[in-house]
């Protein structure tokens, strides 16, 4: 083994918490174990691993009788969540799956037999156990005393920025449509850049047209929330375009790639539908069916979406409503999806990063028991109209004291005129 490759090995190992070491000992001592999976890969490309998927020649039951904390939500197909007693865990979990071989797959998604592997000679249980793997960049074994197993050229694919399948893509892709999606989130290499899809692998997705079938929608968003929040999205996004595979995923929605992609899955969500004539509300319903998306995204993709034809108001009214009504995460959001719109921002963001030097009073100055005293109207839609008017006309004139707001009550007709036509606090 080259020294780098030792060396980021050690390093990798050296990393392990006490928990993650009292894990791989149990197993170790009761038969074999091997982390695999992504905490290798991104251990030797010189990221920062975070979960750790571990491989093992102990069955399910084996593995629950040394941890016998762990949950055995997968044990039909080998998989076991570790976790430890109360007085050495501290939380953390880890996925544990029995050394395996797979049957045929016939809905697309989940082999119809799981038959468990031996260690075997020479390693061989948990080689046969990589080879159902779906990319080489994660078919490498590490264990716990630094032994290294590559058998399908992950290394090399890893420090060249290649991606490629283990063994026939379209075969890989029958068994399991999902890594159709799984190979654009791992050509996002982090800081490495992209890595380069090798022709065998394009091929495989050409060839895979039905690969949806089968798969849930919510599986589906949770791989394209992982796709459109990384490093190198707007050039995955535009491979993914050009080979069919967003048209899919979106179905009948238009879709348009814009010459740059934020870092945040929503706003890039709604920048790549911004060419949608829905409304906000119905491009949510659409989303809901699309990629199960929760009721809060579903909501801030809405809002962004109805944002995508305004023209910026920059004025200072407009710059402290936003400050004041928007809440600190959506205007973040906001401000990147109309910047990346190619709506000019930087004098709204001016003057809003100079509201932000001065301040504002916030919540209202005139609470309602005040009002009732001041202007005789019972608790009721029209009193509370007239609250949410006067707090927007706090806000957009900077109002200090009470008494400054409750002479805007002589700018409205608070008796006769129509209640649901007097603005309340929002923006834009």
């Amino acid at each position: 083994m080259e020294g780098p490759t030792r060396e980021s090995i050690d390093r990798a190992l050296g990393s392990l918490t006490s928990v993650d070491n009292i894990v791989l000992k149990r197993l170790g001592d009761n038969g074999k174990a091997w982390i695999v999976g992504g905490w290798v890969r991104d251990s030797l490309s010189g990221g920062s691993p975070e979960d750790m998927d571990i491989a093992t020649t102990l069955n399910p039951e084996q593995i629950k009788s040394i941890f016998p904390k762990s949950l055995m939500v997968g044990a039909s197909f080998g998989t076991v969540i570790v976790r430890l007693d109360d007085d050495l865990g501290d939380g953390s979990e880890w996925q544990v799956t029995t050394l395996r071989s797979e049957g045929e797959y016939s809905d697309g998604r989940r082999p119809g037999k799981v038959s468990f592997l031996e260690g075997g000679e020479e390693n061989s249980g948990i080689i046969a156990d990589l080879g159902r793997r779906d990319f080489t960049i994660n078919s490498m074994a590490i264990d716990a005393e630094g032994g290294f197993l590559d058998p399908h050229g992950g290394l090399n694919d890893l420090e060249s920025g290649v991606l490629k399948s283990v063994g026939d893509a379209k075969e890989r892709f029958k068994e399991d449509g999902l890594r159709v999606l799984r190979a654009f989130r791992f050509l996002d290499g982090g800081r490495m850049g992209i890595r380069e899809m090798d022709d065998s692998l394009r091929n495989g997705i050409l060839s895979s047209k039905e690969f949806l079938s089968g798969i849930s929608r919510e599986r589906v968003g949770m791989e394209m929330s992982k796709i459109l929040s990384g490093e190198n999205t707007h050039s995955i996004a535009s491979q993914m375009l050009s080979l069919g595979v967003l048209s899919r995923v979106f179905e009948d929605l238009p879709l348009d790639l814009p010459p740059e992609l934020s870092t945040k899955y929503l706003v890039n969500l709604a920048l790549l539908l911004r060419g949608s004539e829905l409304s906000g509300e119905m491009l949510s319903a659409r989303l809901r069916d699309l990629l199960v998306l929760s009721k809060n995204d579903l909501l801030e993709v809405s809002i962004m979406h109805e944002c995508r034809n305004m023209i910026l108001d920059s004025s200072i009214k407009s710059s402290r409503r936003f400050t004041a009504a928007v809440p600190d995460e959506r205007k973040e959001m906001l401000l990147d999806y109309l910047q990346k719109s190619g709506t000019d921002t930087e004098d709204f963001v001016k003057s809003i990063e100079d509201i932000n030097g001065h301040g504002l009073h916030l919540d209202p100055l005139v609470k309602g028991a005040r009002l009732v005293s001041v202007t005789g109207l019972q608790p009721g839609p029209r009193l509370g109209r007239l609250k949410g008017w006067l707090h927007r006309r706090q806000i957009e004139e900077a109002s200090k004291s009470e008494e400054e707001v409750l002479e805007f009550l002589s700018d409205i007709d608070w008796e006769l005129s129509d209640y649901r036509e007097w603005e309340h606090l929002s923006w834009p």
